[in-house]
């Protein structure tokens, strides 16, 4: 590990201080060396502008967050031997929330394990390294994870966008099994095939697990929507509790193609049908042929990526919303959810609220839902918290 220092400027360890675990780099003091001094991924100690200790960090010298903290002490450094600690902490939760071996693993800064996440499929593990530091520490990283969790298959998914900023290349490799283009998992008793080499992310997202559970008592004999469905994850749950049809858009036909495996797996062929195509245009042509259902779900990509980006995503967000909402039977339930952390709960309220003015309905909203306890939140840290789902009835204006 390295001897060097990482100098805050005056104040910029308040934010520390209440918990947060991120160094910006326009709060490093300049004057010992600033960040020049450091390569990409070193660990180093972290001290305030007075001298007073704050912990050890990972350093990148080239990204915006240039450090983001280890622990709270001095000696403490990130090895096998505290990945191993950290790992076996984020699994007894898991198996506290969840009966079986289907959740994530490890989400990042919420499980002391600064750009990792580790989802689980059963015997398979699906690994996505962000930062410098961890993938400095692969080595270590892979005989952790075989220790704690025994996998039977362990994939890195390294090709998000963030390894770009990291200054890092992307890559997918299976480092213990065979190579598998799919896994099998299951939510809320309900089985699903993911695509872990080819599809978004790690194949599956299981952030939204507890709102598609809310789903039930609502789709049971109703026609459902399902946009932006990917490979089913809502759609596919609406049907096996008791939908009596549910069309599922999205504009790849690799995504489709694993929704009609899902639909097969649960036997519910008969019930789903597939629309491929761009989702904001196969909206507006349902709604021009007067098509309407009980039941639309919005679950899109993140349409903020960054903060430059809120003013144009919250108009896509207003777009799609007053799209989903016009294609509502009379009294239907509209389930909007968001995954930008730049958008806010109540803003989210606030544009259901508009958009039901501007449909001149009456909108009511009946539930409201957040990440599972396997993404959990850090009160000082609220880059941690960013999904959204919001259960809205949609009545004819009084």
């Amino acid at each position: 590990m390295s001897n060097k220092v990482l100098q805050l400027q005056k104040g910029a360890d308040r934010r520390l201080k209440q918990g947060h675990l991120w160094i910006y780099s326009n709060e490093v003091d300049s004057v010992n060396g600033g960040l020049k001094q450091f390569q990409p991924g070193e660990q180093v100690a972290v001290v305030s502008n007075s001298g007073k200790s704050l912990g050890t960090a990972f350093v990148n010298p080239n990204t915006l967050i240039c450090a983001r903290l280890i622990s709270r002490s001095t000696t403490q450094f990130m090895d096998k031997s505290l990945i191993v600690h950290r790992l076996k902490i984020a699994l007894s939760l898991r198996q506290q929330a969840f009966e079986k071996p289907f959740y994530r693993l490890v989400f990042g800064d919420s499980d002391g394990l600064s750009g990792l996440v580790i989802d689980r499929f059963g015997d398979t593990c699906v690994a996505q390294i962000s930062t410098f530091g961890m993938e400095l520490l692969k080595a270590e990283l892979i005989e952790a994870i075989e220790k704690v969790i025994k996998p039977a298959t362990l994939i890195f998914r390294n090709d998000g966008k963030m390894r770009e900023v990291e200054g890092l290349e992307s890559y997918t490799e299976t480092v213990i099994g065979e190579e598998v283009e799919s896994v099998q998992l299951e939510e809320n008793g309900v089985l699903f095939s993911a695509p872990v080499l080819k599809g978004q992310k790690t194949g599956w997202f299981y952030d939204h697990r507890m709102n598609r559970a809310r789903l039930a008592p609502y789709v049971k004999g109703k026609r459902v929507l399902d946009i932006f469905s990917y490979i089913g994850g809502w759609g596919i749950q609406a049907a096996a509790f008791g939908a009596e049809s549910v069309t599922c858009i999205d504009a790849s036909d690799y995504a489709l193609s694993y929704v009609e495996e899902n639909a097969r797996l649960n036997g519910v062929t008969d019930k789903v049908k597939c629309i491929q195509g761009d989702a904001f245009a196969v909206c507006r042509e349902l709604r021009d042929i007067r098509e309407k259902f009980d039941v639309v779900i919005v679950d899109p990509p993140a349409f903020i990526p960054r903060r430059r980006d809120i003013k144009a995503g919250e108009q896509a967000y207003q777009r799609i919303n007053q799209l989903a909402m016009r294609l509502l039977e009379k009294d239907g339930v509209l389930v909007s959810a968001s995954c930008s952390m730049h958008l806010q709960r109540d803003r989210l309220t606030d544009i259901i609220r508009s958009t039901g003015r501007q449909t001149d309905r009456f909108v009511q909203i009946i539930e409201q839902g957040h990440q599972g306890a396997d993404h959990p939140i850090v009160p000082a840290i609220p880059e941690t918290e960013y999904l959204k789902a919001c259960f809205a009835r949609v009545l004819p204006s009084f």
